[in-house]
């Protein structure tokens, strides 16, 4: 296959498996707040949250392969350096997407409950702190949508691409005898 034919198909597969690792990772985000409004004792509330935690992880991981899998067997002369970039685009773009979602989801949609949270933390610790640090978390609280946003993307982009280093040490298979068979 061509090498331009092998970049459209890669950002093809990565911009459709983004997309699903980051509406998986959203719909995570979205569940544990549906979870915190149930009133659930917290013991319960912890359980589930973790086995929702390791379904998600579980699923990245699942749709990462799947992805790389599939573009490896469009042709034979795909290697472990395209299926890494295939994961890296995969984790850019999903990191993107949910990212977004979680911006929105801050800025918008649960804004109130992250300042009734924050409003009741600094009740607490308003005594203990100065006019400087007061203003300091007021601005924190101004640039939490934003600061969510960035820590997101840069966190799921690792986490994308850690693991696709990973994954793509076997994807496509690699027989470390073919030189041998080849000499015979």
């Amino acid at each position: 296959m061509e090498q331009t034919e092998i970049r459209k198909n890669l950002w093809s597969i990565a911009g459709s498996e983004g997309l699903k690792l980051g509406i998986v990772s959203a719909t995570y985000m979205f569940a544990t707040l549906l979870l915190e409004k149930t009133g659930m004792p917290a013991f319960v509330n912890s359980l589930l949250t973790f086995v929702l935690w390791g379904a998600k992880f579980a699923a990245c991981i699942w749709l990462m392969r799947n992805a790389m899998i599939k573009f490896a067997g469009l042709d034979n002369s795909i290697t472990n350096r395209e299926t890494f970039r295939l994961g890296m685009a995969t984790a850019l773009l999903s990191s993107f997407v949910f990212s977004m979602i979680s911006f929105v989801n801050v800025a918008f949609i649960s804004a109130d409950l992250f300042t009734e949270q924050i409003d009741a933390m600094m009740q607490q610790m308003a005594p203990m702190m100065d006019s400087n640090s007061l203003s300091m978390v007021d601005s924190y609280l101004e640039n939490l949508p934003t600061i969510t946003f960035i820590s997101n993307l840069v966190y799921c982009f690792i986490f994308g691409t850690i693991l696709s280093a990973i994954l793509s040490r076997n994807i496509p298979s690699v027989d470390p005898f073919a030189d041998y068979k080849s000499q015979e």
